[in-house]
Formats: structure tokens, sequence, C-alpha cells
């Protein structure tokens, strides 16, 4: 039998409360009926029942207010009956207002309840949005373990113009792409979802790296030209910064283009290496117009117990409020020993401490370990150097 809405009390507490704290305004109610009838006849606490409904709105929906609505009410009519007042014009002012009030209580919590059910459907949709185009990383790709974190500006937001994906090639080797795209809000989230979804459909493929990332400069900037005789806003310079790499499962490299982005950072043992390319890429995006047609690839060791750090820019230039910038470097020697999730788990905590809850930017870190043959991770024991 389905329920009726008037019987479903499911969604009669506000979520965080604990429906044990009715027990305050029903103890108000009691307390102030009881008081106020063996009070002296001058002393008239009627009033204080107002503080009810006013207190149940806190913690508590539209239908346990009324309730106590009702109930202080009811207590007050009690209050002119005991004490022979009840057709009085002070006792029924008393008794009018104090339904007003109650009324105005439980339209407060049906109009606050409306617009929560609301925010939260737009919330949902955001974080389906999210698990389509920024999917989580896969935790093994061959002899890597990846473990990837995202961490928005915004505390509601769900995206942003960070970005991070991976693909497996068919020639056994893991391709990874991270990046930042320039601005925010929605020109910034469609121009990731653009960059996202160029990156799916073509690393997967043999084409060398600098293919590519050529396909992926192509793809941005078509996207963000092609309407341009009739935009409003100026897409010349929409572009974002990335890290390309591929790491084959057989050798102990990995393969780097870097196109204006952080370098990744390479932690062996206790000893921390910014893999920095000689030569420099131009940003996704602006390559195409200054007639580039090749990147130029750096090659890195990478190999077993090695851990690999890529990050965005939101992570490093992150200030707390005396504008003190966050010692990432100095963290990651702390964690070497530690898994991949674990140490993004490590550094989401104390990067929000560190900025106490508030980004200025979007952070998103991906962290690879590289496994031993029969896939056991070969990291340095806890406390051990070298």
């Amino acid at each position: 039998m389905a329920r009726r809405p008037w019987l479903d009390w499911r969604g009669s507490w506000r979520p965080g409360y604990a429906p044990a704290l009715v027990v305050i305004p029903l103890g108000l109610i009691v307390t102030v009926c009881v008081v106020d009838v063996l009070a002296p006849p001058h002393i008239h606490l009627g009033p204080l029942l107002v503080a009810a409904p006013a207190i149940t709105v806190a913690f508590a929906g539209a239908r346990v207010t009324a309730l106590m609505g009702a109930l202080a009410v009811a207590a007050q009519v009690l209050i002119g009956v005991l004490r022979g007042v009840l057709t009085t014009a002070n006792i029924q002012a008393q008794i009018a207002a104090l339904i007003v009030v109650s009324s105005v209580c439980v339209a407060v919590c049906v109009l606050r309840d409306r617009r929560e059910r609301q925010l939260h459907r737009v919330r949902s949709v955001a974080e389906a949005a999210q698990s389509v185009l920024l999917r989580p990383l896969p935790a093994r790709a061959g002899p890597l373990r990846i473990a990837g974190l995202y961490i928005p500006a915004e505390e509601e937001a769900e995206l942003g113009g960070d970005l991070y994906a991976a693909a497996r090639t068919a020639h056994h080797s893991t391709r990874l792409l991270i990046g930042d795209v320039r601005g925010n809000g929605l020109a910034a989230i469609n121009n990731a979802a653009l960059l996202l979804g160029a990156f799916r459909a073509a690393a997967h493929r043999q084409a060398p790296l600098p293919r590519l990332a050529v396909h992926l400069d192509g793809a941005f900037r078509w996207d963000s030209s092609q309407w341009r005789a009739g935009a409003t806003e100026d897409t010349d310079e929409d572009f974002a910064t990335a890290l390309l790499l591929d790491i084959p499962d057989e050798e102990p490299v990995v393969h780097l283009i870097a196109c204006g982005h952080p370098p990744p950072l390479r932690l062996r043992g206790d000893r921390l290496t910014a893999l920095t390319s000689e030569e420099s890429n131009l940003p996704i995006g602006l390559g195409g117009a200054f007639g580039v047609t090749t990147y130029a690839v750096q090659t890195f060791p990478f190999e077993v117990g090695d851990l690999l750090l890529l990050h965005t820019d939101g992570v490093i230039e992150a200030r707390n409020a005396d504008g003190v910038f966050y010692p990432f470097t100095e963290r990651l020697r702390e964690w070497t020993t530690e898994d991949p999730d674990e140490l993004l788990r490590h550094l989401q905590s104390d990067l929000l401490a560190h900025v106490h809850g508030h980004l200025d930017d979007d952070a998103a870190v991906v962290a690879i370990r590289r496994l031993g043959a029969a896939g056991q991770d070969l990291a340095p024991a806890r406390g051990r150097v070298g």
C-alpha cells in the first residue's frame, strides 16, 4: 500500500538534525503550561509558547513545526480554561497571535524545504554531469596504480576548468592528460569537456604522442573559433595548459609533452625531481594560431616503485589568509611511502586545512606509481631512505 503524503514523516527532519531535538519545544510547552497555571494571577507566561514553533523551524520540516504550533495553541487554550480567563480579550489575543506566528513558521518551512529540494536536484544534475565529463581514473592500468583528486574552488561547484583523463593504447601503454582551461564558469566547463572528448576519441589510437597533441590543439581551436563571426565573447584567447604522457608497460620511462603546464614531480624514495622539459610548447589552442605542426617530446626514467605526481596550478598557488603558499613539495616528501589513493587523501585534507577550506582556484592532482612485474607495490618501506 502506498504511503499517503500526509502520513510520510521521513522528510520531517532536516539533514544533520536528530528527531530527539523535538524534546526541546515539547519540554518548553509543558514547562510554560505548568508554571503559568501554578503561578500567581498577575504572572502570565503564555506568550513564551510562541518560542516552541520558532525553535522547531531550525531542525524540523513543516509538518513537525505545524504540530508544535498546534500543541502550543492547545496549551494556551488549556491555560485559559484552568485559570478561568479563556473569554478575556487578553488570552484570546495571545491565542490569535500564537496561531499567526505558527502559520508564519510553517510557511517559512514550506518555502525553505522547496528551495532545498530544488538545490538538491541541481546538485544531483551537477554530480551526474561531473561523472560523465570527469570520469574517475582507473585504479590500475597495466603496471600502473593510478588515483585522481579534483577539488573545486567553490564548495557547491562540481565542475570547473581543471581536468584529467587516462586511456589504454593498443601497443600496451597508458596515456594520460591533465590540463587547466583558461577562465572559469560555463565557458571553461565547455572547453574542458571539449578537450576531454577529443582526448578520449583519439588517445587510444596508435598515433605518436606529438600527433595526439596536434589533434587536441586543432579540435580545441576549431570549436572555439567556428562560431566566432556571431560570438559576443572574445575567443581568441581560449587555451588550456596541459601535460600529455605516454607510459609504456615494458619500458621504465615516461614520454612527456608539456604545453605550458607545471612539470610533473617524480618521487623516488626521498628524492623529489621536477621533470622539466628542455623545450617548451605552446598551450593547447594556441599552437595552430602560430603555425605549430609538431610538439617536442621529452623522455624521463620512471622505474618500478617511482611515484609520479601531475598537478594543476591550483595546488602550488594555493595561499592561506597570510598569503603563504602551500608547501607542496615539502609535504610530498612526508608521504613518499603512501599508495596513490592514501597520498591524495592526505594531500586533500592538508591542502584544505592550509587554506582554511577555501581555494581561490580549482585544483587537480593525479598520482601514478609503477608496480613490479607481478603487480606488487615496491615502494620503499615507511621510514626508509633511498
